[in-house]
């Protein structure tokens, strides 16, 4: 039995698919990104109630932190961001071959990003600091609290990462066979837009983390 569903217009529409239903999987991906908001917005909560109490000590513990690989990850998500957009765009004017090529260069983009994080996490691996780590413990309360609060963000979001690079080699199976297609691009539209609240995140991470140690105050 066929599913009648009716856009903004009141027009009638035959429901075949997941991919026909437009607007309920538009309206399903925004349901879920909001509650990606409560669980981020809590971590990010959590971290401005805790910066209030112990600035000196976030300002402090955030001068260990290595700028340079975090403003690298920044802009190799900004240019994924820009190249799954290329990707959708492509979709939808009926180049398929060009489409794969920027979704290939997204996940290219995704896996260096997994990378580069790995080889910041060893370096603070090697000089002791990971969660309940002696060093740590040597530490005052507040540069606990920081690295606490980055190591489960930071670690997260890359959780995100990896979850989306599998996503996209699902995406580009559906490509491939033909499932998505100009008419039907939901699914890979859906993913563009989670893969922007992806960026988002580590656009309030860098200055959070990364770059609050730049000052020269701390004083509360």
């Amino acid at each position: 039995m066929s599913e009648i569903i009716y856009d903004k217009n009141n027009n009638a529409h035959e429901v075949t698919d997941f991919n026909d239903d437009v607007e309920g999987a538009r309206q399903g991906m925004w349901l879920f990104l909001f509650t990606e908001l409560m669980l981020f917005g809590g971590i990010f909560i959590t971290y401005a109630v805790y910066f209030f109490d112990f600035t000196d000590d976030f300002v402090q513990a955030s001068k260990n932190m290595n700028l340079w690989l975090g403003g690298l990850n920044t802009v190799i998500l900004l240019i994924s961001a820009g190249c799954l957009a290329m990707s959708v765009v492509f979709m939808k004017a009926n180049k398929v071959l060009e489409s794969k090529r920027f979704l290939l260069a997204t996940i290219a983009l995704a896996i260096a990003f997994i990378v580069v994080k790995y080889f910041e996490w060893s370096a603070e691996f090697h000089h002791g600091i990971w969660p309940d780590s002696p060093t740590l413990r040597g530490m005052s309360d507040g540069a606990n609290m920081y690295f606490g609060l980055y190591f489960t963000l930071t670690g997260l979001h890359g959780l995100h990462i990896i979850l989306g690079i599998v996503a996209m080699f699902w995406v580009l199976g559906k490509v491939n066979n033909g499932e998505i297609n100009a008419k039907k691009f939901i699914v890979l539209e859906n993913f563009a837009l989670y893969w922007d609240y992806v960026h988002l995140v580590w656009v309030f991470v860098v200055p959070l983390f990364y770059m609050i140690g730049l000052s020269t105050g701390g004083a509360h």
